[in-house]
């Protein structure tokens, strides 16, 4: 028994000889695993905070690329805010005058039995134009030709309500188509006259008024289109120094204000011309046709009017005191005249400056002051420039002889 060859316990029962290799190398690779891992899950983080990063950045952009520019907004801001200031400033200030006018004479028609004289039209016919309040005693400018031939004048504020009384006509100026009324009730507001000798062309001007009587304290706006402009009134007269404008002006519109952005008065619209220049104001031809042609009557000249208006009742322009027939170069012709423009001279005023200065019957006025009278410059126009107690030299043909006379001119 003990020779038998030992058996070796460890080789017959350990189980070295089948297991993997010793556990030092099963933790090395567990580690590097777990380095591993956690090496993915930090790398899987950062490109998902640079992912969300790069959208949250994208979407950033996209909502910087729409927003609108803030200078043009701002530019556009402004603008629009400062007509509205100037409208909410002086609307309140605008009126519509609504004028009952005058019965007027008629022919009658077929016979009437003798003594009767000429039949009285009596009606109710009304015309309507704008105008604004001037100032805490209730003046308010409007056109002459709104107030022409009135036999009532009713006055319908910006808000609707009409006032209680009639407004009085304190005077008018038919040569530069100017009145103004008074109304013997507190006003809603009164607007400021402004400076139109600084008015440039391009300016912004807003125009307020009533057109065709109908849509009360319409408000447009448009451009200083050019300044110092005439426009034909009649053969006798121009209006001279006129504002022209771009803003949409319509029947109803004269009397009513054009205002500047600082809310002040720069003229009182007056005349629109949609086709020949050479028509009256307010005139519509069916020719070729044009828009845009607004007028207005400057301020520094509606300053200088109604405060005389205010003060006396009238205006007093210079006059010569001479009823004449114009020339024109076909007259001039046909009578072999001296000249191939001016005034001939039918009759005299007894007393005038005129008369005064020697000018007779049969004379023929060719220049005032070295200005030619003529298309270009009607009389009442030249004379317009000057004041009552100017002297002016006027030059005269007399029997075909050249002479100057010194005149000192008279008010009426």
């Amino acid at each position: 028994m003990f020779g038998e060859q030992p058996v070796d316990v460890f080789e017959t029962h350990s189980p070295a000889a089948h297991l993997p290799p010793p556990r030092r190398w099963s933790r090395l690779w567990t580690c590097l695993a777990l380095v591993g891992f956690v090496l993915l899950v930090a790398v899987s983080a950062g490109l998902g905070a640079g992912g969300g990063y790069l959208l949250a950045r994208r979407e950033f952009a996209a909502q910087v690329q729409t927003a609108p520019a803030p200078l043009s907004q701002t530019m556009s801001v402004k603008q629009d805010s400062a007509v509205v200031d100037a409208v909410r400033k002086v609307k309140p200030a605008v009126v519509t005058v609504v004028n009952t006018l005058q019965p007027q004479a008629v022919v009658p028609q077929g016979f009437l039995p003798f003594g009767f004289g000429p039949m009285m039209r009596q009606q109710d016919a009304k015309a309507s134009g704008s105008g604004v309040i001037i100032d805490a005693d209730g003046h308010i400018v409007t056109n002459f030709h709104v107030v022409d031939k009135a036999a009532r004048l009713e006055i319908v504020f910006a808000d609707g309500t009409k006032a209680s009384t009639p407004a009085i006509l304190v005077g008018s100026d038919p040569y530069n188509d100017l009145a103004v009324l008074k109304i013997g009730l507190p006003v809603p507001a009164y607007a400021e006259l402004g400076d139109s000798t600084i008015l440039q062309e391009g300016e912004t001007v807003v125009a307020i008024g009533s057109p065709l009587g109908e849509f009360r304290g319409s408000v447009t706006v448009g451009v200083v289109s050019a300044v110092n402009r005439t426009l034909d009134v009649n053969q006798n007269y121009s209006l001279e120094g006129l504002i022209q404008t771009d803003a949409a002006i319509n029947h109803g519109n004269s009397g009513g204000p054009l205002v500047n952005l600082a809310g002040q008065i720069v003229g009182i619209n007056t005349a629109i011309v949609r086709a020949d220049p050479t028509n009256n104001r307010l005139s519509v031809n069916t020719g070729e046709v044009a828009e845009g042609l607004g007028f207005s009557i400057p301020s520094a000249t509606v300053r200088d009017v109604a405060s005389q208006l205010i003060a006396s009742g009238k205006v007093e322009h210079p006059y010569l005191g001479v009823r004449y027939q114009e020339i024109t170069p076909a007259l001039a012709a046909t009578y072999a005249l001296p000249v191939p423009y001016g005034l001939f001279v039918q009759d005299v005023e007894r007393g005038s400056p005129a008369a005064q200065a020697g000018i007779q019957r049969g004379d023929i006025v060719s220049d005032i002051d070295s200005t030619p009278l003529n298309e270009d410059h009607p009389l009442v126009n030249v004379l317009m420039r000057r004041k009552v107690g100017d002297q002016v030299a006027v030059t005269i043909y007399r029997n075909g002889q050249k002479q100057t006379l010194t005149i000192k001119l008279a008010g009426r």
